[in-house]
């Protein structure tokens, strides 16, 4: 092994406050010819816990959306959901939040005009919450509630993905803006 290798991983292991006994037995001929030093690693604040990031992951086949939380003591949760029907299925990737509105207003569109609004309310398609998290040229998508929860677990929508409202408010609660979404088929 090259002498400046090794003075590499003597280094590292010194700095690691594991001492250069630690290299002894990967490079015996480099640690066997220099004096014998005591080292301690220098007093360094440690490194921040990484933030653990929730995250959702959307199971087309299995009509399931899953809230995942990298914190070991809190359990995934996973909720039944309604996707894309056959034409407008519901898009497979990776992406991210993008919005989040509450109580949304829906707009009905054709060729690109609004040509119906509902207000928030009991007959609004959107349910209680909007959170947007794909979209393209002439349309959007997102996860939304419903005042239809019979129809969860089948493919009913234009590609969007719809949850009891109570449902979709934990969810809304628990995500924010760049939130990772997880779409698998």
């Amino acid at each position: 092994m090259p002498a400046w290798r090794a003075a590499i991983l003597m280094t590292a292991a010194v700095l690691a406050g594991l001492g250069t006994s630690a290299c002894r037995t990967a490079i015996p001929s480099v640690i066997d010819e220099r004096p014998a030093v005591s080292a301690r690693a220098p007093d360094v604040d440690p490194a921040p816990e990484p933030r653990l990031r929730t995250h959702l992951v959307i199971r087309v086949s299995k009509r399931r959306l899953y809230l995942v939380d990298d914190a070991p003591d809190t359990p995934d949760e996973s909720f039944p959901i309604a996707v894309g029907r056959e034409g407008l299925e519901t898009p497979v990737g990776q992406f991210h939040v993008e919005e989040m509105v509450e109580n949304p207003d829906f707009e009905k569109i054709a060729s690109g005009v609004v040509i119906e609004r509902i207000p928030p309310g009991p007959s609004n398609p959107l349910g209680v919450r909007w959170i947007g998290f794909a979209h393209g040229p002439g349309w959007t998508v997102g996860i939304h509630g419903t005042p239809m929860p019979n129809l969860l677990g089948r493919a009913v929508s234009h590609g969007c993905v719809r949850m009891r409202n109570a449902d979709v408010i934990r969810v809304y609660d628990r995500v924010q803006i760049g939130t990772p979404v997880f779409v698998e088929p």
